[in-house]
């Protein structure tokens, strides 16, 4: 039985410095992209200071009572 295939020059299984090539680029695209990522979500999600609470005479650490 005669198999019709074609061997295939530009498969990744069979050109190890191209593919290593491209999962290097790949790795260091994902792990800038999820660095970027976090950061716009630390940027999003900052501490925008110190609220105005009102706290009430009666609750403060030398209390004012009426």
């Amino acid at each position: 039985m005669e198999q019709n295939t074609i061997e295939n020059k530009n498969d990744i299984s069979n050109d190890w410095v191209s593919s290593s090539r491209f999962m290097f680029y790949m790795s260091v695209f994902c792990i800038v992209a999820f660095v970027f990522a976090g950061s716009c979500n630390l940027y999003a999600h900052r501490y925008k200071g110190k609220p105005d609470v009102v706290v009430p005479d009666n609750t403060l650490y030398n209390p004012k009572y009426k």
